[in-house]
């Protein structure tokens, strides 16, 4: 995904920035903790599509982006 278009992208529920995740196929919104699918590199920004997280897994990618 180009940079340019994840800074354009917010969560469609909180307008919140999204962190990608490459290696899940993810963005994250750590404040609603969700992960939107992303497929076939179009990211999908539906609540009803989306995984929620745990707090453990919102918090290891808080660590990780430090």
């Amino acid at each position: 995904m180009e940079a340019r278009l994840l800074e354009i992208l917010v969560c469609p529920l909180c307008k919140g920035p999204l962190v990608l995740l490459r290696e899940e196929r993810e963005l994250v919104c750590k404040a609603d903790r969700l992960a939107f699918p992303m497929r076939d590199g179009i990211p999908v920004m539906l609540e009803d599509e989306a995984r929620v997280m745990s707090a453990e897994e919102v918090e290891t990618i808080r660590k990780r982006r430090a």
